[in-house]
């Protein structure tokens, strides 16, 4: 793709949430870019120089060269198309797939021979070869790495933390192909300040982003459930971690709620995957437990203070 050097290159982002956004407004500096959104009111607000994500200014908006647009045909000229859309779970904790699974026959529609795709979604390990790849192969009718090319690079946004922004962060990137690779390596590295990480594989890098955001659940749970314990005992979990910090490997985890579009939800892929294999995963699902059950644990503690309280003021 030699348009790299000339900047003729097109981008396109597929799902303009706390991912995709940011990631189109640093693309915008080097490339010219396109952000793409099905939400009708999200591309109105952006048209208007409005931003519909907190940790954006309206004036980043304002002044940013993007073609913000819901129409297919605005991304048809498009050589990168990077994927940056939800991957929830269902009301059973089971992945939910569907926005990644329309995105990809979205961008499948218009690709063409040379164009690269790039997943930042969080999935488990194989959702992009068994299952996005195949979508786009059916859709655009064409052979993955030799009509077009792949890769995953896991989103590691942190919103809300100014002192990590997207510019800053290493970048996991993989491919298809060293071919692609080299591509992809190229589009990330012109805006980044920070490392970027070639993970041998695909599945390696759908792996690493999960067990990021799982070590962090499994940590937390540790913690609150130590916190309980310690509650019961009448000791104080503030002053047991300020004592057990002071030494030098010791994981300095707070007690709290575990909410957020990641914590809460990535390590149920790989409890998904797990279970697909046959195995049950069951420090995740132990940790999920504990910390879906703390936010009740508080909460009783609470109206049980609030309950004596009243009785106090009776007496």
């Amino acid at each position: 793709m030699s348009k790299l050097n000339n900047n003729e290159l097109k981008v396109g982002v597929i799902g303009l949430g706390y991912v995709g956004l940011p990631l189109a407004l640093h693309l915008d500096r080097f490339f010219c870019t396109v952000g793409y959104d099905i939400n009708d009111e999200k591309i109105n607000q952006l048209l208007l120089g409005k931003s519909p994500i907190d940790d954006i200014k309206d004036t980043e908006i304002c002044n940013s060269k993007i073609l913000f647009t819901r129409e297919l045909c605005d991304i048809k000229e498009c050589n990168i198309y990077i994927i940056a859309v939800p991957t929830p779970i269902d009301n059973f904790n089971r992945p939910d797939l569907s926005p990644l699974e329309s995105a990809s026959e979205t961008v499948g529609k218009v690709l063409l021979p040379g164009d690269v795709v790039i997943y930042e979604s969080t999935v488990y390990p194989g959702v992009t070869e068994e299952i996005c790849i195949p979508i786009l192969e059916k859709t655009s009718k064409m052979k993955l790495n030799d009509d077009f090319g792949v890769g995953y690079s896991p989103e590691r946004v942190n919103p809300g933390d100014a002192e990590h922004p997207i510019d800053k962060i290493d970048k996991i990137i993989s491919s298809s192909s060293k071919k692609y690779l080299d591509i992809i390596r190229c589009v990330y590295s012109s805006f980044l300040d920070s490392k970027i990480y070639c993970a041998p594989t695909i599945k390696i890098a759908e792996a690493a982003k999960i067990l990021e955001n799982t070590q962090r659940d499994v940590n937390i749970a540790l913690v609150n459930e130590f916190s309980i314990i310690c509650h019961e005992l009448q000791i104080d979990i503030k002053e047991v971690l300020s004592a057990a910090k002071t030494k030098w490997n010791f994981l300095d985890f707070q007690p709290g709620f575990v909410g957020g579009h990641c914590i809460g939800v990535d390590p149920y892929y790989m409890i998904h995957k797990s279970q697909q294999i046959g195995i049950s995963p069951e420090v995740m699902l132990v940790s999920r437990k504990t910390n879906n059950n703390y936010p009740n644990y508080i909460g009783n503690k609470i109206v049980k203070k609030i309950l004596e309280l009243g009785l106090d003021i009776k007496k």
